[in-house]
Protein backbone atom coordinates (compact mmCIF):
# COMPACT_ATOMS: atom_id res chain seq x y z
CA UNK A 1 0.00 0.00 0.00
CA UNK A 2 1.09 3.32 -0.98
CA UNK A 3 1.14 6.86 1.33
CA UNK A 4 0.84 9.86 -0.50
CA UNK A 5 0.99 13.54 0.75
CA UNK A 6 -0.52 16.10 -1.04
CA UNK A 7 -0.54 19.76 -1.22
CA UNK A 8 3.05 20.05 -1.14
CA UNK A 9 4.28 23.07 -1.67
CA UNK A 10 7.77 23.83 -0.59
CA UNK A 11 10.71 22.07 -0.18
CA UNK A 12 10.81 21.56 3.46
CA UNK A 13 7.51 20.18 3.52
CA UNK A 14 8.68 17.49 0.65
CA UNK A 15 11.31 16.64 2.92
CA UNK A 16 9.17 16.06 6.17
CA UNK A 17 6.98 14.11 4.31
CA UNK A 18 9.90 11.57 2.42
CA UNK A 19 11.75 11.39 6.10
CA UNK A 20 8.11 10.66 7.15
CA UNK A 21 7.88 7.60 4.82
CA UNK A 22 5.81 8.79 2.26
CA UNK A 23 5.81 7.00 -1.03
CA UNK A 24 4.17 10.02 -3.09
CA UNK A 25 4.45 13.46 -3.33
CA UNK A 26 1.41 15.53 -4.58
CA UNK A 27 2.06 19.00 -6.00
CA UNK A 28 -1.14 21.26 -6.68
CA UNK A 29 -1.35 22.78 -10.26
CA UNK A 30 -4.82 23.26 -10.21
CA UNK A 31 -5.33 27.37 -10.71
CA UNK A 32 -8.65 27.13 -8.01
CA UNK A 33 -6.25 25.81 -5.62
CA UNK A 34 -4.83 27.18 -2.13
CA UNK A 35 -2.31 25.03 -2.77
CA UNK A 36 -1.28 25.82 -5.69
CA UNK A 37 2.18 25.13 -6.96
CA UNK A 38 4.43 26.44 -9.75
CA UNK A 39 6.08 24.15 -12.11
CA UNK A 40 9.54 25.18 -10.46
CA UNK A 41 8.49 25.25 -7.47
CA UNK A 42 7.49 21.73 -8.05
CA UNK A 43 10.77 20.51 -9.92
CA UNK A 44 12.70 21.82 -6.81
CA UNK A 45 10.93 20.00 -3.68
CA UNK A 46 10.82 16.70 -5.94
CA UNK A 47 14.15 16.67 -6.61
CA UNK A 48 15.55 17.28 -2.96
CA UNK A 49 13.83 13.89 -1.94
CA UNK A 50 15.64 11.70 -4.61
CA UNK A 51 13.71 9.62 -6.84
CA UNK A 52 12.21 6.93 -4.51
CA UNK A 53 9.43 9.32 -3.67
CA UNK A 54 7.12 9.63 -6.51
CA UNK A 55 5.73 13.23 -7.65
CA UNK A 56 2.44 13.60 -8.32
CA UNK A 57 0.99 16.45 -9.95
CA UNK A 58 -2.87 16.94 -9.64
CA UNK A 59 -4.59 19.01 -12.11
CA UNK A 60 -8.41 20.07 -12.38
CA UNK A 61 -9.86 21.56 -15.69
CA UNK A 62 -6.60 22.26 -18.14
CA UNK A 63 -5.94 21.43 -21.31
CA UNK A 64 -3.92 18.23 -22.07
CA UNK A 65 -0.97 20.21 -23.63
CA UNK A 66 -0.83 22.50 -20.47
CA UNK A 67 -1.46 18.88 -18.55
CA UNK A 68 2.26 17.38 -20.14
CA UNK A 69 3.58 20.54 -20.39
CA UNK A 70 3.95 21.26 -16.43
CA UNK A 71 4.35 17.64 -15.85
CA UNK A 72 7.64 18.05 -18.22
CA UNK A 73 8.30 20.94 -16.50
CA UNK A 74 8.10 19.38 -12.95
CA UNK A 75 9.39 16.05 -13.53
CA UNK A 76 6.29 14.83 -12.64
CA UNK A 77 6.29 10.97 -12.53
CA UNK A 78 2.84 10.50 -12.46
CA UNK A 79 -0.34 13.06 -13.18
CA UNK A 80 -3.33 12.90 -11.17
CA UNK A 81 -6.86 14.20 -13.17
CA UNK A 82 -10.16 15.75 -11.50
CA UNK A 83 -13.16 16.90 -12.82
CA UNK A 84 -15.11 15.93 -16.02
CA UNK A 85 -12.99 14.13 -18.48
CA UNK A 86 -13.51 12.37 -21.55
CA UNK A 87 -11.86 8.73 -22.09
CA UNK A 88 -9.85 10.61 -24.64
CA UNK A 89 -8.32 13.01 -22.74
CA UNK A 90 -7.54 10.27 -20.13
CA UNK A 91 -6.02 8.21 -22.59
CA UNK A 92 -3.82 11.30 -23.52
CA UNK A 93 -2.61 11.75 -20.53
CA UNK A 94 -1.35 8.35 -19.89
CA UNK A 95 0.45 7.72 -23.55
CA UNK A 96 2.49 9.59 -21.42
CA UNK A 97 2.17 9.08 -17.36
CA UNK A 98 0.69 6.39 -15.21
CA UNK A 99 -2.95 8.69 -14.14
CA UNK A 100 -4.46 8.60 -11.11
CA UNK A 101 -7.76 9.34 -12.31
CA UNK A 102 -10.14 10.96 -9.40
CA UNK A 103 -13.88 9.89 -9.47
CA UNK A 104 -16.63 10.54 -7.17
CA UNK A 105 -18.88 7.76 -5.19
CA UNK A 106 -21.55 8.40 -7.83
CA UNK A 107 -19.23 7.59 -10.64
CA UNK A 108 -17.42 4.75 -9.19
CA UNK A 109 -19.04 1.72 -10.95
CA UNK A 110 -19.16 3.13 -14.25
CA UNK A 111 -15.53 4.09 -13.47
CA UNK A 112 -14.12 0.95 -12.66
CA UNK A 113 -16.14 -0.90 -15.41
CA UNK A 114 -14.59 2.12 -17.49
CA UNK A 115 -11.00 1.44 -17.06
CA UNK A 116 -10.41 -1.97 -15.37
CA UNK A 117 -8.57 -3.46 -18.14
CA UNK A 118 -5.92 -0.52 -18.66
CA UNK A 119 -2.95 -0.17 -16.21
CA UNK A 120 -1.59 2.83 -17.36
CA UNK A 121 -5.00 4.22 -15.68
CA UNK A 122 -5.52 3.70 -11.61
CA UNK A 123 -8.42 4.97 -9.91
CA UNK A 124 -9.02 7.29 -6.79
CA UNK A 125 -12.21 7.71 -4.77
CA UNK A 126 -12.19 11.13 -3.50
CA UNK A 127 -15.25 13.36 -1.84
CA UNK A 128 -17.18 15.69 -3.70
CA UNK A 129 -15.30 18.55 -2.67
CA UNK A 130 -11.94 17.54 -2.55
CA UNK A 131 -9.79 19.34 -0.06
CA UNK A 132 -12.79 19.65 2.47
CA UNK A 133 -11.54 16.86 4.93
CA UNK A 134 -14.81 15.63 5.05
CA UNK A 135 -14.62 11.80 5.05
CA UNK A 136 -16.73 9.17 2.99
CA UNK A 137 -19.18 6.52 4.27
CA UNK A 138 -16.46 4.01 3.51
CA UNK A 139 -18.91 0.56 4.45
CA UNK A 140 -21.69 2.34 1.76
CA UNK A 141 -18.97 2.35 -1.01
CA UNK A 142 -17.53 -1.13 -0.06
CA UNK A 143 -19.33 -3.41 -2.60
CA UNK A 144 -18.28 -1.02 -5.57
CA UNK A 145 -15.06 -0.26 -4.50
CA UNK A 146 -12.23 -2.31 -7.08
CA UNK A 147 -9.42 -3.90 -5.94
CA UNK A 148 -6.10 -1.41 -6.93
CA UNK A 149 -7.93 1.62 -6.27
CA UNK A 150 -6.84 4.43 -3.85
CA UNK A 151 -9.00 6.54 -1.43
CA UNK A 152 -8.86 10.13 -0.26
CA UNK A 153 -11.35 12.55 1.26
CA UNK A 154 -11.31 14.08 4.91
CA UNK A 155 -8.38 11.13 5.69
CA UNK A 156 -6.13 12.39 8.50
CA UNK A 157 -3.89 10.02 11.34
CA UNK A 158 -7.39 9.90 13.65
CA UNK A 159 -9.20 7.74 10.48
CA UNK A 160 -6.57 6.22 7.68
CA UNK A 161 -6.68 3.14 10.15
CA UNK A 162 -10.12 2.43 10.05
CA UNK A 163 -10.39 3.41 6.27
CA UNK A 164 -8.14 0.77 5.14
CA UNK A 165 -9.48 -1.24 7.09
CA UNK A 166 -12.89 -1.09 5.89
CA UNK A 167 -11.60 -0.57 1.90
CA UNK A 168 -8.64 -2.14 1.57
CA UNK A 169 -7.14 0.76 -0.61
CA UNK A 170 -3.91 0.13 -2.66
CA UNK A 171 -3.02 3.87 -1.86
CA UNK A 172 -3.92 6.51 0.54
CA UNK A 173 -3.86 10.42 0.13
CA UNK A 174 -4.64 13.34 2.32
CA UNK A 175 -4.04 17.02 2.46
CA UNK A 176 -6.35 19.33 4.48
CA UNK A 177 -5.93 17.57 7.57
CA UNK A 178 -2.42 17.36 7.51
CA UNK A 179 -1.48 20.88 7.92
CA UNK A 180 -0.94 23.69 9.88
CA UNK A 181 -3.08 25.81 7.07
CA UNK A 182 -3.57 25.23 3.46
CA UNK A 183 -0.14 24.77 1.82
CA UNK A 184 1.49 24.21 4.70
CA UNK A 185 2.00 20.97 6.02
CA UNK A 186 2.16 20.25 9.66
CA UNK A 187 4.92 18.30 11.09
CA UNK A 188 3.43 15.86 13.77
CA UNK A 189 0.19 15.28 11.48
CA UNK A 190 2.18 14.30 8.68
CA UNK A 191 4.23 11.80 10.82
CA UNK A 192 1.57 10.15 12.84
CA UNK A 193 -0.60 9.96 9.41
CA UNK A 194 1.60 7.85 7.46
CA UNK A 195 2.10 6.05 11.31
CA UNK A 196 -0.77 5.27 11.14
CA UNK A 197 -1.46 4.14 7.51
CA UNK A 198 1.36 1.58 8.29
CA UNK A 199 0.47 0.19 11.40
CA UNK A 200 -2.23 -1.30 9.63
CA UNK A 201 -0.35 -2.85 6.57
CA UNK A 202 1.07 -5.14 7.94
CA UNK A 203 -2.22 -7.12 8.83
CA UNK A 204 -3.65 -5.63 5.15
CA UNK A 205 -3.30 -8.90 2.37
CA UNK A 206 -0.66 -6.71 -0.02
Amino acid sequence: MKVKVCGTTSVRDAVLAADAGADALGFIFAPVSRRLVTPQAAREAGLSVGPTVARVGVFLGQGLDEVLRVADAARLSAVQLHGPLSSLYVEGVAAYYPVLRVVRPAELAQAAHMWRTDPRVTLMLDAPEPGGGVPLDWAALKADFPAGAWLAGGLGPENVAQAIGVLGPAGVDAVSRLEARPGLKDAAAVRAFVQAARSIQASYPQ
